[in-house]
């Protein structure tokens, strides 16, 4: 296996950007700030209509009646499967896109949306269009449609000029929903436009209280008694992504003491629940690198996370999280729904400069030997 990070047809594929780097141009994901406050409102709006139509189905049916309609295949596509409890969110998500319309043409990229590049509102062709819309109504379906852990609902508008394929670092606004589990009593959300930080909210049910919610990531500049993960949630590459995983955290701690457990693991699947752990304080590290692991292994066009599991990544950031790819490279995907991507988020910047060198030796040295 060649050397990864000189390879620019493998980068594109694992969402690397090849001619932008949002953090040398900070020029782009630009918006006017009514403007980027109006696209707050609006998807915040369609989050909460997602989340309380989810949540009302959920309390009106007998569990096992919810179970099963919400596990029930819909579609297979090419971007992922379309569970019964996806409908209606899709539903929802163009009745929202129609009334945006109104005021500005914009390409819409989403799960479960055709064609993978995106879908035009409110022009003829998106040639016409100087944003994109990027949305994955339900991230971590698996875990909600069995009533097992709350989802979230992620959005946000990138900017840039009309007719360009805009990439992840185009991305001027960001907002991310809870949806909560059938017994859960309390959702957050958090939202962002470049260069303003992040913010949150927190509703309680009980009582429908209202709270500020102000992130704090982790500061610790390691990992010991902290949650660190390497996505490794689905069949298909298991032995060789746990490999990597013993490696980076025996590296990064100096060995293992077996006497002791010093990093805990949380197979979230939900790429945007990921980084709110990060941004949330509760977790420090977060690896995702299916997409490389299973090159390694020989299998090509396999399901990893897509740009819409990762479209919120301008939260993490602005709270002062590091969203990067795992060899330490610009984030920056093109908007599509096709898309694999690989990442690394780190809870600090500190963390991110002692981790980056391991992670990246590791990585090298254990896809090089893929199976073996």
């Amino acid at each position: 296996m060649g050397p990864l990070r000189a390879d620019p047809v493998r980068q594109g594929r694992i969402g690397a950007g090849s001619v932008y780097d949002p953090r040398v141009n900070d020029e782009r994901g630009r918006l006017d700030d009514g403007v980027g406050r109006l696209w707050i409102e609006r998807l915040t709006a369609l989050q909460r209509a997602i989340r309380e139509t989810l949540r009302d189905s959920m309390l009106e049916q007998a569990a096992g009646d919810w179970v099963g309609r919400a596990s029930r295949v819909e579609r297979d596509e090419a971007g992922d499967t379309i569970f019964g409890v996806d409908v209606d969110a899709e539903r929802l998500l163009v009745e929202h896109a129609e009334r945006w319309a109104l005021d500005e043409p914009f390409v819409l990229v989403a799960e479960g949306l055709e064609p993978a590049t995106g879908r035009v509102f409110g022009a003829p062709r998106a040639e016409a269009c100087r944003l994109t819309v990027i949305v994955d109504p339900i991230d971590g379906t698996r875990g909600l449609m069995f009533d097992k852990r709350s989802a979230w609902s992620l959005g946000a508008v990138a900017v840039g000029e009309p007719g360009r394929q805009l990439q992840l670092g185009d991305v001027a606004v960001a907002v991310m929903t809870e949806l909560p589990t059938s017994k859960q009593g309390a959702v957050d959300v958090l939202w962002t436009r470049r260069g303003k930080g992040t913010s949150g909210e927190r509703l309680r049910y009980h009582g429908a209280i209202h709270e500020p919610l102000h992130p704090r990531p982790s500061r610790r500049a390691d990992l010991r008694h902290g949650f660190a993960s390497v996505v490794n949630f689905f069949q298909g590459g298991k032995e060789l992504t746990a490999r990597i995983d013993e490696a980076i955290v025996a590296e990064v701690l100096g060995g293992w003491n077996h006497g002791k457990a010093e990093v805990y693991t949380d197979q979230y699947i939900s790429s945007g629940g990921q980084l709110a752990e990060l941004v949330l304080g509760r977790d420090r590290f977060v690896l995702d690198v299916r997409p490389l692991v299973h090159e390694a292994l020989g299998h090509h066009g396999t399901l990893g996370a897509r740009p819409y599991d990762v479209c919120t990544a301008l939260i993490a950031q602005e709270a002062g999280c590091v969203v990067e790819t795992p060899f330490g490279e610009p984030l920056d995907p093109p908007l599509d729904t096709t898309t694999n991507v690989a990442f690394a988020g780190y809870a600090s910047t500190g963390l991110a400069d002692n981790m980056r060198g391991v992670v990246e030796s590791v990585l090298r040295r254990e896809l090089a030997a893929g199976g073996a």
